[in-house]
């Protein structure tokens, strides 16, 4: 879960690529970067951090130039601490290019070899991203004709990606002296948007994987890129657009509608805002059904994701709405921080409870999902200090119980807390006195009582279906060994450099 963001305006582009992160800051807290074009020439600023950390003044002075992509980094694969896997990626031949990519490919390892010995291309570090740059390098090299491009090789060298990767990613890319290139997976999975705006200089175009990022900067939303689709918007500001000839069909990660993406956004049509009402009623419909014998006096939202669905749920009850805790809004995202440590000790600097919408009251606690079970624990003992009479939690979507290799950062079923446990053992170690889950039927339903046309999603992380069929209990395993060493690595570091965040409690 990146976001990334493409423009191809009439004046400087710095300062819209810059806005426009911050409104995607919510997909990413790891590293930011921006690549900008003036003419032939790149011009980059990357680095480790939220935007308004890594970005001076003096970097956005050197991002000269009309067109840009830029990135914000959670790490799926590879390190979270290292300032040479921040994106975007570049690569000087053919014709020099530089990438930004949402997702995660599953056979980057294979294709890792194919590249040395093959295409004789080395990668550089550890990111399934630099592969998926390497790979659109090879493909556009073997398609170009002596010096020059033309979008008819663009687009094929695109379908030549679709061949050869598996997974799912998003992608913005710029191609020095060319233009601005988007594609997504035929399988549609990380989101893609793009729209455009009419300026007194002719018309500008923004590309993102959340139409929010548009909607702030008085861009039009047009449509979602189509799974499979590449769009390319050359220097002059032209625009072209080919569908994948190939198998592709659109499967939406549902994780976005659950959690990723911002209540305010537009995606594969569908409001986030919209999906997360009819999750509440979906919820509701559950509970009565099963939690009658229940005494609720009050819904309380977990924030920020849960806050739609509890105010329905709670409308559709009959049953008091309230704040019952408070967001410190600098503190991160829990569910995207690297480390478990990290997780546990931001909580409570996070949240804080309002002690009299709990003090006596039996409270049913609702939040977006579970899926570790760190956030959920303290959130459940805050409540108790706070002088709860009972702790009733649901979650408006199902158990975690699978990895997810599509861009999640939850890989190792260790680290789920729903893995090979009931619904009643999970309630006890979160330290709830009940616990509902949304039926994944019912999460379906609501994203297509939205838009029925969209039936189909990505949804690993609650049945174990891997869409992409690539995904056996091997790779599945290799993915786990190598993110034990990955987190070793970070222990070690974090022992480094502050030996307390370890031993907090």
């Amino acid at each position: 879960m990146c976001g990334i963001l493409g423009v191809v305006a009439r004046t400087p582009a710095n300062q819209l690529l810059y806005d426009g992160l911050l409104m995607l800051q919510h997909r990413g807290q790891d590293a930011a970067g921006i690549v900008t074009a003036q003419g032939n020439t790149f011009h980059m600023h990357k680095g480790l951090g939220m935007v308004r950390d890594v970005f001076r003044t003096r970097n956005m002075r050197a991002l000269a130039g009309n067109m840009g992509i830029g990135h914000v980094r959670y790490p799926t694969a590879g390190s979270s601490n290292s300032p040479a896997e921040a994106q975007p990626f570049y690569v000087n031949s053919p014709f020099g290019i530089v990438l930004a990519h949402n997702g995660n490919l599953t056979n980057a390892d294979a294709l890792n070899q194919e590249l040395f010995l093959a295409d004789r291309r080395h990668v550089n570090t550890n990111s399934d991203s630099e592969v998926l740059l390497n790979v659109l390098a090879h493909e556009l090299q073997e398609r170009a004709t002596g010096y020059q491009l033309d979008p008819a090789e663009i687009f094929s060298a695109v379908f030549g990606v679709h061949e050869r990767c598996q997974g799912a990613y998003a992608v913005i890319t710029m191609i020095a002296g060319y233009g601005l290139l988007a594609f997504r997976d035929p399988h549609g999975i990380r989101p893609l948007v793009f729209g455009s705006i009419e300026t007194g200089n002719g018309t500008e175009y923004m590309v993102a994987s959340e139409s929010v990022a548009l909607d702030t900067l008085g861009f039009r939303l047009i449509r979602d890129v189509a799974p499979g689709e590449a769009i390319f918007i050359d220097v002059d500001g032209r625009f072209y657009s080919q569908r994948y000839l190939g198998p592709a069909s659109l499967n939406p990660c549902i994780f976005e509608y659950v959690y990723l993406a911002r209540p305010d956004s537009m995606m594969n049509g569908i409001s986030i805002y919209e999906t997360r009402l009819n999750m509440g009623i979906n919820l509701a419909d559950k509970i009565s059904a099963t939690m009658r014998h229940l005494d609720i006096d009050v819904v309380i939202p977990i924030p920020e994701s849960s806050r739609p669905s509890a105010m329905q749920l709670a409308n559709q009850l009959g049953i008091e709405f309230r704040e019952g805790f408070v967001k410190n809004r600098y503190v991160g995202r829990t569910f995207i921080m690297p480390g478990q440590q990290q997780r546990r000790k931001s909580v409570r600097q996070k949240l804080n409870a309002i002690e009299i919408e709990f003090r006596g009251k039996n409270v049913l606690l609702v939040d977006d999902s579970i899926v570790r079970g760190t956030t959920s624990r303290e959130i459940v003992q805050m409540a108790r200090e706070a002088g709860a009479n009972k702790i009733f939690f649901a979650s408006a979507a199902p158990p975690v119980r699978y990895p997810n290799v599509y861009g999640i950062d939850m890989p190792t079923r260790q680290e789920l807390i729903a893995t090979d446990l009931a619904d009643e053992e999970i309630c006890y170690k979160i330290g709830a006195d009940y616990l509902v889950f949304q039926n994944l039927d019912a999460l379906k339903q609501s994203i297509t009582r939205a838009d029925p046309s969209v039936k189909s999603f990505e949804t690993s992380c609650f049945d174990g279906h891997y869409i992409t069929g690539n995904v056996t209990q091997d790779y599945l395993s290799r993915i786990e060994s190598k993110r034990k060493i990955v987190s070793s690595t970070r222990v070690a570091h974090a022992t480094q450099l502050d030996l307390s965040l370890l031993l907090a409690d």
